[in-house]
């Protein structure tokens, strides 16, 4: 068992539904790890996903900024004091994807939607003391600190809120490098947006940022298609639950795209059911992306593949963090990106409850949990 260094606050869930605020014990940075003391941490489907089926105890979290508090004596990219964001897809930097730029799907370190108990992973003070506590995608950010591998964290050398900025590591990556990076949408295209909370204003922003010439969002909500408008979308199409299989949404898609489809559509829903949902509104020939992440099987019309579209499912948004989190701040930094916007409302670790209630009921784009107030406003 490692040596205690200090002990921290943590959400700790079963797996099994439920979860709590509890003490957890850190060990001694190892080599090549950094202990980040975490400022903020966003709130994610996937949270609560994990919270449900991973069926083991874990740290939850796995978007997160803070500052460096220590670090391994190999460490070289960060020292303590530096502003970090956390990034869940670790590259090793040498396996067959990462040597092909694929670093958002490191062999190395697969599966990257789980747990790890590498190097000097937490401890938890009481139940899980000899045998070690997990960490969610290899962070645990909704603790007051995280050991993490030092290819986890990317300076932050923007003037930004870690607030704003620990929501970039998945819910902004997301959405934004699917266009970007995955569907590389082209200046004067046509996009659709299926879903309109934290990851679909993302896919918007990205759109927009490409130069997209029509932007059209997609959602059961009239308040979210009026929000999606402020992120960049040129036209909305209010859906009804009913329509499973899209026909309305098709048929008024057509007549904004002179009958032919739109060139892109992405869906952000995380609805197994509306899977297929993005084939039924792109021209022949277009792209279909399925940005949320369903892992359910899905059964596809093959009618809708006619004729030469294409179907992918990127994971991340195809992160390289080193590149793109400069990206998306430097759109940021010259008021070309909302990250601020973004945040609908904060929480802390003892009222969590909330924020998983105001995710799931669609009342908020994104939540971020504040774990270190002396840090909430900070920008530089």
């Amino acid at each position: 068992m490692p040596e205690v260094n200090i002990t921290a606050k943590a959400l700790i869930s079963d797996g099994k539904g439920n979860f709590h605020v509890d003490t957890i014990a850190l060990g001694e940075c190892g080599d090549d790890e950094v202990l980040v003391k975490i400022a903020a941490a966003g709130i994610c489907h996937t949270d609560w996903d994990a919270i449900q089926t991973w069926n083991k105890p874990f740290i939850v979290g796995h978007e997160g900024a803070g500052r460096v508090h220590k670090v391994g004596k190999n460490v070289t990219k960060v020292a303590a004091g530096d502003r970090v964001i956390l990034n869940w897809a670790i590259p090793c930097g040498d396996c067959f994807q990462c040597k092909r730029g694929n670093v958002h799907i490191c062999e190395v370190n697969s599966p990257v939607c789980g747990c790890d108990l590498s190097g000097h992973a937490h401890i938890e003070s009481s139940k899980y003391q000899e045998k070690g506590i997990e960490r969610a995608f290899h962070l645990g950010t909704m603790s007051e600190f995280a050991m993490v591998k030092q290819a986890a964290v990317v300076k932050l050398e923007h003037h930004i809120s870690l607030t704003a900025a620990s929501i970039i590591g998945c819910g902004v990556m997301t959405g934004w490098g699917s266009v970007i990076n995955a569907a590389k949408v082209q200046a004067g295209e046509s996009v659709c947006v299926i879903g309109c909370g934290g990851v679909g204003l993302n896919a918007i922003q990205g759109a927009k940022n490409a130069g997209a010439a029509m932007i059209i969002a997609i959602d059961i909500a009239a308040n979210r298609i009026e929000t999606a408008k402020r992120f960049g979308a040129t036209h909305g199409i209010i859906a009804s639950k009913e329509d499973i299989d899209f026909v309305e949404v098709k048929a008024k898609v057509r007549a904004l795209t002179e009958g032919r489809g739109a060139d892109y559509a992405f869906e952000c829903t995380a609805i197994p059911a509306l899977g297929s949902a993005p084939l039924a509104l792109v021209r022949n020939a277009g792209m279909a992306v399925q940005v949320s992440g369903i892992e359910q099987r899905i059964d596809f019309d093959c009618e809708l593949f006619e004729w030469d579209k294409l179907y992918i499912n990127p994971l991340y948004g195809m992160c390289n963090p080193e590149r793109d989190f400069t990206r998306i701040l430097d759109l940021n930094a010259q008021g070309e990106l909302k990250l601020d916007e973004l945040v609908s409302k904060t929480y802390r670790l003892d009222d969590i409850h909330q924020g998983f209630d105001d995710l799931l009921n669609g009342r908020i784009a994104k939540g971020v949990v504040i774990i270190d107030s002396s840090e909430f406003e900070e920008g530089a």
